[in-house]
């Protein structure tokens, strides 16, 4: 049976600037929205925090356009958002395949991206993404506003730069124009799965690889992508892939088996990706 939630506290702000007020005035106050996350720990009765901030009725957290060279993603834009966003169907199309791995519908039409991001899972679908994309963290307090490159965002595992009185507010996506794009997730079943390994790529001049659930934090793989850039055989680009991750084993899978699709799905990823300006198809089940 759940436990009681008779002795937590919603605040329920108007305005976002309202929503900013308040993390800084308020002490222990946790933001929460599609509480896709949240809500199983409250079910198992280990969600030790009582005062919670909604941003879900927030409409300037949400929305998706272009903006000059960049995609604009607000924080509070859903799976479902990402899938049906006609502008991430053509020009990102690897964020709307990590989205449609995302549990079942319901998680989709709940599930935001900015959660995604702040829960920290290095076994979140959309974070390769985000890493190999370049994406920047637009973070927001009362006392103004901060872009931060997604790569730097994390500093260990479930930990980020975030301060207490900031919320993330959005993504900007620089477009990456005619590249092939590749998304691949494996997991235990097809379907509402956590990743075992989660895969996101750029082909072109300047591949860009990322992976997820392979190290404590999502991962870019700067000397893979350089041995991919300078024309080495795949099997070179495994050898250093597996210098650059760190698998272990837990209940999931292990250290092992992760390192061994890794490597076949950098294989694949470049197979699909490895040359020429046209975009290949996005991998999907």
């Amino acid at each position: 049976m759940p436990p009681s939630v008779t002795h937590r506290q919603l605040l329920e702000p108007g305005t976002l600037a309202g929503a900013l007020r308040l993390l800084r005035d308020e002490e222990r106050l946790v933001p929460m929205a599609g509480c896709t996350d949240l809500y199983v720990l409250l079910n198992f009765g280990t969600l030790a925090p009582t005062r919670f901030l909604n941003l879900w009725p927030l409409d300037e957290l949400r929305g998706i356009e272009r903006r000059a060279n960049v995609i604009r993603i607000g924080a509070l834009t859903t799976y479902t958002d990402l899938i049906r966003a006609p502008i991430v169907r053509r020009d990102l199309p690897m964020l709307a395949a990590a989205a449609r791995e995302v549990g079942g519908v319901q998680i989709q039409n709940r599930g935001t991206l900015g959660g995604n991001v702040a829960n920290g899972s290095p076994a979140g679908d959309t974070l390769p993404v985000l890493a190999a994309a370049e994406a920047v963290v637009e973070l927001r307090s009362a006392s103004g506003v901060r872009q931060v490159p997604f790569r730097s965002f994390y500093t260990g595992y479930r930990e980020t730069i975030l301060r207490r009185d900031e919320l993330i507010a959005a993504f900007e996506v620089p477009r990456l124009g005619p590249v092939r794009q590749y998304f691949r997730k494996v997991g235990s079943r097809a379907a509402q799965a956590i990743s075992k390994v989660v895969m996101a790529g750029t082909g072109g001049a300047r591949p860009r690889v990322a992976f997820g659930s392979v190290g404590p934090t999502v991962v870019r793989l700067p000397n893979t992508e350089a041995a991919l850039a300078q024309g080495l055989p795949i099997a070179e680009a495994q050898r250093v892939l597996l210098s650059e991750i760190a698998p272990i084993d837990d209940l999931r899978s292990t250290a092992e088996y992760r390192r061994r699709v890794a490597a076949n799905l950098l294989a694949e990823f470049w197979a699909h990706c490895g040359t020429g300006p046209r975009r290949a198809p996005v991998h999907r089940r």
